[in-house]
């Protein structure tokens, strides 16, 4: 975040869900701070790929306050892997969440999701089409550039059940145990941290 001019860093960020569908989720766990992620009800397509303790610190839902000032606590005696967890999760939505695989995500989930229409959508007469190109040319500077940079060039050529090769049941039941694992352990350290304060 920039402030006057001059570049301000927080260890911390906060992500926690409103009543719709967050677009923040992304820009917090892309900002190089150790996000605080209380447990949502929703779930976003990427979030499957991320795991407690190495993209985000997990916060209790029901108890947030005790667990926001635990998980600060923590990340204060413990700043370089608060740090490198916050890497981690910057990392990870730059890299793994370009826009091409968004695209690509995009593409076949609406592909998949037409399969099941039962009805042929027709283009309504009078309709006009415009192409990404014609959006952009009215844009200068940064703003174009944005537009540029984020067209879509061609789905992937690949279907959805090669990218990447899908789980085996015994795999994704481990990789959601693993995560489930990691949140316990965080409750059990926080429980610990506050019976000892008593």
């Amino acid at each position: 975040m920039t402030y006057f001019g001059v570049l301000i860093l927080h260890r911390y960020k906060i992500y926690i869900e409103g009543w719709a569908w967050s677009v923040s989720e992304k820009y917090i766990l892309a900002c190089d701070s150790m996000t605080l992620y209380v447990k949502p009800k929703f779930y976003d397509f990427f979030i499957r790929g991320m795991e407690p303790l190495q993209h985000y610190w997990p916060i209790r839902d029901n108890s947030k306050c005790t667990s926001l000032k635990f998980a600060v606590e923590w990340g204060n005696n413990n700043t370089h892997k608060a740090q490198a967890i916050g890497e981690a999760a910057s990392k990870f939505i730059h890299e793994d969440l370009s826009m091409e695989y968004v695209y690509d995500y995009m593409f076949h989930l609406l592909n998949e999701y037409a399969k099941l229409q039962k009805f042929k959508p027709t283009i309504p007469q009078g309709a006009v089409e415009y192409c990404p190109e014609t959006m952009a040319c009215s844009e200068q500077g940064i703003g174009r550039k944005f537009m540029e940079d984020s067209m879509v060039k061609s789905p992937s050529d690949s279907y959805p059940c090669t990218i990447p090769p899908p789980y085996d049941p015994s795999t994704l039941q481990g990789i959601l145990h693993r995560k489930d694992s990691l949140t316990k352990q965080v409750e059990l350290w926080e429980d610990e941290y506050w019976r000892n304060k008593h």
